[in-house]
């Protein structure tokens, strides 16, 4: 792509920018975050709401040594691949960031990213995307959302004469921790649930019930949290308080049994911690069972209020699928999972081999990956509550099993620490299948990887969250001595 043009009061630049410089720009793509990227004579800038190809007047806010940072003031070309968002909170709300995007450019940008973060990251000359996967739904494909009640209410322009300041159930406001956006629909959870939303909302404004002010760390109502079951059809209403006082959820809890008798399970998650978390230091069930039902492949998983579950069901099995078929088990390896979770990928993979055995630091999620296994009645997976960063190295428990075949990573997005990298070198695997919802992280750790022995052969990408930055990927590697 060829040098954009840029000016600053319609003379051409030759240094570099000052804070506070307005600037017209080219942007040329979206960076990992989805910020859009123009440069300045070598100089990157990086335009929050920007998109590629579009020509836009931005004020520079922030300036460093490598990089600026430029405020969107005014797009003055718009680029062929914009699109009608559906959605009448965005930009504001920070659930989507590119609805105004076309699909297909999203994911062309995605592509681009993954690339250009294995070429810089991970130190490849020529990295290659061998399979990318699209989402089939790019609306209403979450099973799982989680909203915020709030005291301080963001107040859009054309709503001030009407709105109520004081009361709001919604999402963040990005950069704002204390602001709540009223949500009304949410274009990326299903139909259902934003009916359950309304219904929550209208009860507790009518009830009088007191929304939490997070400065202060009063009031009562915290979050609400629906999930549905993708081929099953439950659902379950979580609504996270601050003390334990169920009398006062007895008027939201009737409305919906009354409004949405398909719900099969109500609970009230307790917490008492200042941070804004979700996750309950306690648990009261309010109706029907404590938890819900959904399906990956032929498996069924338990998933309670605050388990780990694949928030796009449909993809999280494709996700699955291909990790699987990376792997080409013959049928007699050990296989370990880290990070195993509540063991969805260890029950999937199993009657693919001989053994798994899925290690989690979350005690809770060991207790349901044993339970979904009874469930599913896998017989040949073993869960150890385990802190990874040092298990290898200081547990007793290891010379009870097998060393692995096989190595299934699937780490939280701040990847592996290097402690562990060096202990799944140190088990000589044949091969390590690395599920990423960071490919930035997972491109550092291939790289250590590739340090000691191991070679990158397949790296997929599939799109789980369309319209937002997020990035799911699967890579392949092979020892080279072990082909």
């Amino acid at each position: 792509m060829a040098t954009p043009t840029i000016d600053l009061k319609g003379k051409k630049l030759k240094l570099r920018p000052k804070k506070g410089d307005e600037l017209e720009l080219t942007v040329e793509s979206l960076a990992f975050g989805g910020k859009g990227v123009a440069h300045l004579n070598g100089y990157v800038i990086f335009i929050k709401g920007a998109l590629p190809d579009q020509k836009v007047l931005v004020r520079l806010t922030k300036r460093r040594n490598g990089y600026g940072e430029a405020k969107l003031l005014e797009i003055l070309k718009e680029t062929p691949s914009s699109a009608t968002s559906k959605c009448g909170h965005f930009p504001t709300c920070g659930g989507c960031s590119f609805q105004n995007l076309d699909y297909d450019a999203q994911i062309e940008q995605k592509k681009a990213q993954v690339i250009d973060i294995f070429r810089r990251i991970g130190c490849m000359e020529k990295p290659k995307l061998h399979q990318v996967v699209p989402a089939e739904e790019i609306f209403h494909y979450r099973n799982k959302m989680e909203f915020s009640f709030s005291n301080r209410r963001w107040v859009l322009s054309d709503e001030r004469e009407n709105a109520e300041a004081d009361f709001a159930l919604g999402l963040h406001i990005p950069g704002r921790y204390d602001k709540i956006l009223d949500i009304s629909t949410c274009w990326i959870q299903k139909p259902i649930a934003n009916e359950i939303l309304n219904t929550v909302r209208n009860i507790a404004k009518k009830t009088g019930l007191v929304p939490y002010n997070i400065r202060e760390h009063s009031g009562y109502l915290r979050h609400l949290i629906i999930r549905l079951g993708e081929k099953t059809d439950e659902m379950m209403v979580n609504i996270v308080t601050s003390k334990e006082e169920r009398q006062l959820l007895e008027p939201i809890v009737d409305g919906i049994k009354k409004v949405h008798p398909r719900v099969t399970s109500i609970v009230n998650n307790i917490t008492r911690r200042k941070a804004g978390v979700s996750y309950g230091e306690w648990e009261v069930l309010l109706h029907g069972r404590p938890t819900i039902t959904d399906h990956l492949g032929d498996f069924t998983f338990e998933i309670s209020a605050n388990s780990f579950f694949q928030t796009n069901s449909i993809q999280g099995e494709k996700l699955y699928k291909i990790a699987r078929d990376f792997a080409e088990f013959r049928g007699d390896e050990i296989l370990y999972d880290l990070y195993c979770g509540t063991g969805s990928t260890s029950i999937f993979m199993a009657q693919q081999v001989k053994q798994v055995y899925g290690f989690e630091v979350v005690p809770p999620a060991v207790e349901d990956a044993v339970r979904n296994a009874v469930s599913n009645r896998i017989i040949n997976c073993r869960f150890f509550s385990a802190n990874l960063d040092k298990f290898f190295r200081k547990s007793s428990n290891l010379s009870e099993i097998e060393p692995p075949d096989i190595v299934l990573l699937d780490p939280p997005r701040a990847g592996m620490h290097p402690k562990l990298v060096n202990d799944v070198v140190n088990m000589s695997p044949e091969k390590i299948v690395y599920i990423s919802c960071n490919p930035s992280t997972q491109a550092r750790d291939v790289a250590l990887f590739s340090e000691n022995g191991f070679e990158l052969k397949n790296l997929a990408m599939v799109d789980m969250f369309p319209h937002t930055p997020h990035i799911e990927t699967v890579a392949l590697l092979t020892h080279h001595g072990k082909r």
